[in-house]
């Protein structure tokens, strides 16, 4: 388990995927801020997802709770280890756990992880211009954004840019001896 100081992460067990399920389908506008399009997607999915993706070595999925309560999820995907990249992704759904900085310090224990432990070069992430919450986030976090794919996405009616961030491991030790 990775504990901050108000944010924990650990392993996604089959055990959560109920409580997944129900706040995605619970905070549908969150999910079509973030990713752009929602549809039902029933248990059984996220259990066939939970599956594929145990023991992969494409993907490090965890549970984000706080006071023991589960809020969402993060994860390393399209892991190369090859280049030593992985791609970042985050979801939080309870609206009351939004823009209090749970979102932060959940994506600085991932960080923390992927480069103290799992020795990652480089990560990095996509999300939508519109994100707003996201994109401040990724940046005090020390995200840069690299590039921009010009009305690539299809978001709550309108065509919006993809933002690509990344974030190299020395920039983040540079960041940690700074703090």
């Amino acid at each position: 388990m990775l504990k901050g100081e108000r944010v924990a992460l650990r392993a996604v067990e089959r055990d959560d995927l109920q409580k997944l399920h129900e706040l995605e389908a619970q905070n549908v506008d969150i999910e079509v801020i973030a990713g752009g399009v929602w549809f039902p997607k029933p248990l059984t999915a996220w259990e066939k997802d939970h599956e594929r993706w145990t023991g992969s070595d494409n993907v490090m999925w965890f549970i984000i709770e706080v006071d023991s309560q589960v809020i969402g999820s993060a994860d390393l995907h399209n892991i190369s280890r090859h280049d030593s990249t992985a791609e970042l992704g985050i979801g939080i759904y309870p609206p009351e756990y939004l823009g209090k900085g749970y979102g932060q310090e959940a994506i600085r224990l991932l960080c923390d992880y992927a480069f103290r432990i799992q020795n990652f070069h480089r990560l990095w992430l996509e999300t939508f211009s519109t994100n707003e919450r996201a994109l401040k986030s990724y940046l005090a976090c020390g995200f840069v954004e690299e590039g921009r794919l010009r009305q690539h996405a299809w978001v709550d009616g309108q065509y919006v840019d993809m933002v690509v961030m990344g974030l190299l491991r020395s920039e983040w030790q540079q960041r940690k001896v700074q703090s």
